[in-house]
């Protein structure tokens, strides 16, 4: 099995995951969500990890003192995104340099 083909599904699984658990954030906040449903805690507590390098960089906003739009929940997709990028690209160089090397 290539090396490379191996890391970059494993990159891709865990960007899909991370980018999933903060996009449900994202629409959970949006639409008022009732934090006391079991998922949407579940959903709060696990995407809370993630954002927690980003939280407080942007002001939240919200409407009607129910729908929250979080700023640094997009921020966050943004900035995990760009990783996920540049490390398949370090991945790909890495891979490249070997295969020339032979």
């Amino acid at each position: 099995m290539n090396i490379k083909y191996l890391t970059n599904s494993l990159l891709g699984a865990l960007f899909v995951l991370v980018e999933s658990f903060l996009g449900f954030r994202f629409i959970l906040k949006l639409f008022g969500a009732d934090s006391s449903n079991g998922f949407v805690s579940w959903v709060y507590e696990m995407s809370g990890v993630l954002l927690d390098p980003f939280a407080g960089i942007f002001p939240a906003r919200v409407f009607e003192n129910t729908y929250v739009l979080e700023f640094s929940t997009l921020f966050a997709m943004l900035i995990y995104a760009v990783a996920a990028i540049l490390i398949g690209e370090l991945i790909s160089g890495v891979s490249r340099a070997k295969s020339t090397k032979k």
